[in-house]
């Protein structure tokens, strides 16, 4: 069975029924052609006899009113043939115009494969005919990597060539007996047969889709490089034909399935395949509840700051805190930031969830001494927001906390996306007395030129550095580089990851830096970090003399005269 004849032949079924319609109507406008063609062979022996003799001369004219009918009869049948015809014209152009509209409602018009609804039809009715076949088929759905990238930086009509490239590709591998269409945007799937007993024809078939996509797009002389991540699955997994899975419901299913291999395929770096496993659709259940739950939470206030101490390596004293996120899920318990932050960066809601994490964290902060600062990881997903700056400074005066007690971490991977749009919030942040560090480096590749044109406050050293100095050698002397890269730029150092004395005194012998990590504690709540500064004297209510003015805390230009925007007293 052919997929695209099966769906023409459905969609035409409305076409034949117009048509049959109109025929009808056509043969009214024949039948009085050929009533007027027997009157004009009946009038015609009467008639034309007489007028032969007439026109001989040996006998008089015919009757005139048998002439009159004859002629009529004429023009009867003329005007009758005439009509036909042009009804039968008019039917043909309405024929193609319903076969054009049928096309257009079946097929993707850009690269000609079937759409979402004709296949999804066509597939239901195919999996049941293949059950009663002993055949098995494989639904391969197929995305386009980067595929939005390619929009943005090359336009639309690139990405176009780019789709209709693709879908000749996939088209060309097909064995006899497949079909493919198009779901929309990027997204591909076709259907393939294949024995039961042999599915490394799909293994091989995938593979050779991906070495093929592997060529590059030539598009104006421009090279466009798009990889596909593929996702199978096998008919073999389906019910089909039994009373809760109709055909279709059975191709909808098909799909879903393809669909959750091809997303696991992408997870696992792109540019491959999978098949379908039962367990993957567990994980993207749980990967939906995780989502679902992390909307509900930011609601809720789930998401609560943790405090990591900095210590000052010479003197033992804390000098400030890093805000961490921890959720506390009611059904999860306590989850990680390694597992919801690069879930909520993807939903795009990472933003509202690190803004309500810093207004507490400044509710918290405000309690401390004024000499202890405070430390906030920024995504790189808020650094492509061109307003993100102005919203952390409308914080800073909504919850009148001093910006030179505010320390912006940002990672080496946002210098990559946008230097131009980075330095310009880091010149308006520290514009305002608030410090920018860079988070994680040595990385993130970060040239020296980079470093010296953004105006960073500090160099914070990833922990993967600091935790091999206990193995000595290699490690010292990268730390030894970044230390040196440090002085030379006027920048102080903070070291992560700090776990045990033997790393510590190893630190030490670079002089004065800041260090943080579970040496000094594990992150605690605010309550936690509370109890620690109270003990030690080091409230904001055992300084009450720590009082700042938040005008003269948020500078107009660092190097140049103070500036007044705002008013009000902000404790410390």
């Amino acid at each position: 069975m052919n997929l695209f004849n099966e769906t023409v032949s459905k969609a035409g079924r409305p076409v034949r029924a117009i048509a049959s319609v109109r025929k009808r109507r056509d043969f009214v406008t024949l039948g009085i052609a050929l009533a007027a063609t027997l009157l004009f062979i009946a009038t015609a022996s009467s008639v034309l006899p007489v007028a032969m003799r007439a026109l001989q001369g040996t006998s008089a004219g015919p009757d005139v009113a048998l002439t009159n009918a004859l002629l009529l009869n004429v023009a009867l049948i003329l005007l009758g043939w005439q009509r036909y015809k042009a009804l039968n014209s008019e039917l043909e152009v309405t024929r193609m115009s319903e076969e054009e509209a049928r096309r257009l409602s079946e097929i993707d018009d850009l690269t000609g494969c079937l759409n979402r609804r004709s296949f999804a039809e066509a597939l239901g009715e195919l999996l049941l005919s293949g059950k009663s076949e002993d055949r098995a088929f494989a639904a391969i759905a197929i995305d386009l990597d980067n595929f939005k990238q390619v929009n943005d930086l090359n336009g639309h009509a690139a990405g176009d060539l780019v789709l209709r490239t693709a879908a000749k590709r996939i088209r060309s591998l097909l064995p006899d007996g497949s079909s493919l269409a198009r779901l929309g945007g990027d997204e591909f799937v076709c259907v393939v047969p294949y024995h039961p007993s042999s599915p490394e024809r799909i293994d091989h078939l995938a593979t050779r889709m991906v070495e093929q996509f592997a060529m590059p797009v030539i598009n104006d002389g421009v090279v466009l490089e798009v990889t596909i991540s593929i996702g199978v699955a096998s008919s073999n997994l389906l019910e089909v034909g039994t009373e809760d899975e109709s055909g279709e419901d059975a191709a909808q299913n098909l799909m879903h399935k393809a669909d959750i291999a091809m997303y696991h395929a992408k997870k696992q770096g792109k540019n491959r395949f999978y098949w379908f496993e039962p367990n993957m659709e567990s994980e993207l259940r749980f990967r939906n509840e995780l989502e679902a739950g992390i909307r509900r939470g930011i609601q809720n206030g789930e998401f609560v700051p943790y405090y990591e101490q900095q210590v000052d390596l010479e003197t033992g004293d804390v000098v400030g805190f890093e805000m961490l996120a921890r959720w506390e899920s009611p059904e999860l318990g306590m989850v990680g930031p390694d597992i919801f932050i690069p879930i909520a960066e993807e939903m795009g809601v990472i933003a509202e969830l690190s803004e309500g994490l810093i207004e507490r964290a400044f509710e918290d902060a405000r309690e401390w001494h004024p000499d202890i600062t405070l430390s906030v990881n920024i995504s790189p997903v808020q650094m492509r927001d061109p307003w993100f700056a102005q919203k952390l400074l409308k914080l800073l005066v909504k919850h009148r906390f001093p910006p030179n007690r505010l320390d912006i971490e940002i990672t080496e991977t946002c210098l990559h996306e946008n230097i131009g749009m980075v330095r310009s919030m880091i010149t308006s942040l520290r514009n305002q007395g608030v410090k920018v560090s860079l988070d994680d480096f040595g990385t993130g590749y970060s040239s020296l030129s980079q470093l010296r044109s953004l105006p960073f406050d500090q160099l914070k050293i990833d922990r993967s550095f600091i935790s091999e100095l206990k193995n000595e050698d290699q490690s010292d002397k990268l730390v030894d580089a970044i230390v040196s890269m440090g002085d030379g730029l006027k920048m102080p150092i903070t070291a992560e990851g700090i776990e045990d004395e033997k790393v510590l005194n190893a630190l030490k012998r670079w002089g004065k830096m800041r260090g943080q990590g579970y040496f000094y504690g594990k992150p605690e709540p605010a309550s936690a970090v509370t109890k620690r500064l109270a003990a030690a004297g080091r409230l904001a209510s055992s300084n009450p003399e720590g009082v700042v003015d938040i005008t003269e805390a948020m500078p107009g230009d660092r190097d140049g005269e103070d500036k007044k925007t705002g008013s009000g007293k902000a404790a410390g």
